[in-house]
């Protein structure tokens, strides 16, 4: 067996609706059940997703954007200075270019303004609307933020300024009296979609503005779109996709200096690029310095300039990834010595001098290690605050329950799997008590193990070409169209290796009758050992098209493996086994030693206490369930070894079977042997073997010790006796077979031990082992039928 890293679950698909689907619009089997999956389910829905061209929706739809829309004109006319409130991440970077690229189009008197993260914090505050109300400032836009800013607000009210929010973070129970606020998911809002980021928002802003599409800046809409682990369904799915056309087209001189920074291939981009690329590099300007910088780079139009930025980006980009990876360190260092996941359904830890701009990429770090909800808090001794980013799993909304604390989170807000918060430090304790309380009521254990969702079972024959190219039509993928990740069941291996420089990646084949498919698991190298040749292996993972000296195969990329059966593992004829205990694991192993002698030498030489099996009755009592099992040395029959075995289920066997000398091949006399030599004494009676038994031997080309044996043979037969190494005939013995003689028994039965254990096939050993543990499994299952 080998035991996956997460839960795999399976998505229940109609296959009727899949294959009516497959007809209709002529599309693979694979495809169908993809769209059937993701709701499209109806020829026109899914012929609609994947070649038909959607409309944006009219941007007027919004509660709140004549409002807006006339207020914003009338300040251009009027050339009153106007304030772009922004954020500090990729949304808020992407959503404050795309204002302010609209209204300087358009004519007006605009700046911008994003909060210091460290400084001021995330969203509106109070000294920021004094200061601008200073500068003259009568109309502020916010852009990816201001849901929360109730207070905000009656200060700009005082202030004489006009307030404008653009947002799509959740609502709180009282939203900001602002002169308009142009949000999708207001409880009374009548606009078709409600999953756009802030950037989205911004984005219909501009159209109502513009008075059409601005096709123009969908380029910077789709970085804060798919940054922002939005819906890429309806409207964000239009942004993504056209977006990305446009991104590997453009001309704009911060981007192209962004990519050449970072290696990127325009005409490779993909939202991967984004999410891993340019995203990351946006977002580390706002967690290590001002995001103004960032939105200067994706503005400018001098190249000099953009290609400074650029590399200042790059250079804060790395200093951030050395942050986090020591950040990360003291972190797990922390829950370990403090909060074990024992007794901590939820992570809450927190220390000074912790970066606040890179704490919520290690909360997400904690997450993926121990997959619990994690927030970690940056802590500030001097005004007596601890700040705070969380990241959660599925089964515990973060906003929803974070919202019943709003006593000691006087400033928070956030998605059901990510927040961020502002707390007195003497609260920080009070949170993590109330946190793991209500976990401890809404999470089981189950919600604890990491869970991969699979879109389908796949046949290894449904995976061809066709098949893949026609699933790139369902690109881009992100949240509720994720790239699909499926199973393939119970294969045969062609072949498994490691690769790598350091060997920790692997490359597979695997087959099922004329079926064959080639994979590739970075970082999965080490599972190769734990894998035999001969297995029925399960393999989850993302098909795709390998593209290599002009040929092209299908492929899967691996992300975790599963055996579901036990495993043999053949270490037969090894003499030395002091490799025993990195071979076998550690979890739930069991060396199993029938000679009490070699149990010693194993616990001296290897720090192992291995189990002694001497009978029927310890073999019998043996709990191998689930078991790695390592049979160190040879049995002393095939009854103990049944017994072992017998209704076990192990996890594994590791065959070593050692042993000094071997029956197999030492001389097993036959009936004529025995003839000869009982002739012999016949006529030289008595005899002393100790004298004369080597010659004898000699004679006829056998060894003592077959001597020995034949003369035991005929004492347990009372055909002689021996006394002081002289063997004498006894006078008219009893007529019996050889067989009747215990020591002819045990060599025989020894030497066909031998011969299925030790000189067998690697298949016919498996097979000896099968017919042992499935016919006792068969029995027992039967059994359980009938109670």
């Amino acid at each position: 067996m080998l035991k996956p890293k997460t839960r795999w679950v399976v998505r229940h698909s109609d296959h009727q609706l899949a294959e009516s689907l497959a007809n209709e619009l002529n599309i693979t089997p694979l495809v169908a059940t993809l769209l059937v999956n993701r709701g499209f389910d109806t020829a026109s829905s899914a012929r609609f997703f994947l070649f038909g061209k959607e409309e944006f929706y009219d941007p007027f739809l919004f509660n709140g954007m004549e409002t807006a829309v006339k207020r914003i004109r009338a300040a251009i006319d009027q050339n009153e200075p106007i304030l772009i409130f922004g954020d500090y991440d990729a949304d808020g970077v992407s959503s404050t270019s795309v204002l302010m690229l609209t209204l300087r189009d358009l004519g007006a008197n605009v700046q911008f303004y994003i909060p210091n993260r460290f400084s001021e914090g995330y969203g509106p505050n109070e000294p920021a609307f004094r200061h601008a109300a200073e500068l003259g400032i009568k109309l502020i836009i916010t852009v990816d933020t201001g849901i929360a800013a109730v207070h905000e607000a009656e200060v700009a009210k005082q202030l004489g300024i006009d307030l404008i929010i653009t947002d799509h973070h959740e609502p709180g129970p009282a939203l900001p009296h602002a002169l308009a606020i142009i949000h999708p998911k207001l409880a009374d809002s009548t606009y078709p979609f409600r999953e756009l980021a802030g950037v989205g928002v911004a984005f219909k802003l501009a159209h109502a503005l513009y008075g059409r599409l601005p096709e123009h800046l969908l380029e910077i809409a789709v970085i804060g779109t798919i940054a922002d682990l939005v819906s890429l369904t309806g409207e964000n799915r239009l942004i993504a996709k056209n977006g990305l056309q446009k991104l590997k087209e453009t001309e704009r001189i911060g981007l192209r200096a962004i990519f050449k920074t970072a290696g990127i291939d325009p005409l490779a981009i993909n939202e991967e690029t984004i999410g891993f690329s340019i995203a990351p590099r946006i977002n580390a300007v706002g967690r290590l310095a001002d995001a103004d910088l960032a939105v200067q780079l994706l503005l400018t139009e001098d190249p000099v300039e953009a290609e400074e930025l650029a590399a200042e980006m790059e250079a804060l980009n790395k200093s951030r990834q050395a942050l986090v990876n020591t950040m990360t360190e003291e972190a797990i260092a922390e829950v370990e010595t403090h909060y074990p996941i024992d007794s901590n359904k939820v992570l809450v830890i927190g220390k000074e001098g912790w970066n606040a701009g890179v704490i919520g990429i290690v909360a997400s770090k904690l997450v993926e290690k121990y997959y619990r909800p994690a927030i970690v808090l940056s802590f500030d001794q001097e005004k007596g605050l601890a700040k705070g980013s969380a990241r959660s799993i599925p089964g515990f909304d973060l906003f929803q329950n974070l919202s019943t604390l709003r006593d000691i989170l006087p400033h928070f807000g956030g998605h059901p799997m990510a927040a961020g918060m502002t707390l007195r430090l003497d609260d920080v304790a009070e949170l993590r008590q109330k946190l793991n309380q209500l976990a401890a009521d809404v999470l089981t254990d189950d919600d604890f193990i990491p869970v991969t969702y699979l879109d389908n079972e796949v046949p290894l024959k449904e995976i061809d070409l066709q098949s893949l190219e026609e699933m790139r039509l369902l690109s881009p993928y992100g949240i509720d169209n994720p790239k699909p990740k499926v199973l393939i069941n119970n294969v045969g291996i062609t072949s498994l290796r490691k690769i790598g420089s350091d060997q920790n990646h692997l490359k597979i084949t695997v087959n099922d009758h004329d079926a064959h498919l080639d994979g590739v698991g970075f970082g999965l190298g080490a599972v190769v050992d734990q894998i035999s040749p001969a297995a029925k292996i399960s393999l989850i993972g993302e098909l795709s098209i390998n593209e290599w000296n002009n040929i092209r195969k299908p492929q899967i990329f691996v992300q975790d493996i599963a055996v579901r059966s036990w495993q043999l593992f053949d270490f037969r004829g090894q003499k030395h086994l002091g490799s025993i205990p990195v071979t076998v694991p550690e979890e739930n192993r069991k060396l199993i030693v029938f000679n009490k002698h070699h149990a010693e030498k194993i616990n001296k030489h290897l720090g192992i206490e291995p189990v002694c099996i001497e009978d029927v009755e310890s073999a019998k009592a043996f709990d191998g369930y689930h078991a790695n099992i390592a049979l160190v040395d040879f049995p002393p029959s095939k009854e103990i070894l049944i017994q072992l075995l017998k209704g076990k289920q192990p996890a594994r066997i590791y065959a070593y079977f050692y042993k000094a000398s071997s029956d197999f091949f030492s001389t097993i006399p036959t009936r004529d042997h025995f003839k000869w030599f009982y002739a012999f004494l016949l006529k030289n009676n008595p005899i002393d073997l100790n004298r004369y038994g080597d010659d004898i031997a000699k004679l006829r080309g056998w060894s003592q010790s077959t001597i020995n044996f034949m003369t035991k043979v005929f004492s347990e037969l009372n055909f002689v006796t021996i006394n002081n190494g002289f063997i004498t005939l006894n006078k008219q013995p009893q007529k019996r077979d050889l067989t009747d003689s215990r020591t002819f028994q045990q060599k025989q039965a020894q030497s066909e031990l031998e011969r299925d254990l030790l000189f067998s096939s690697f298949q016919e050993l498996k097979q000896w082992f099968t017919n042992i543990i499935e016919e006792s499994v068969e029995i027992e299952e039967a059994i359980k039928q009938w109670i």
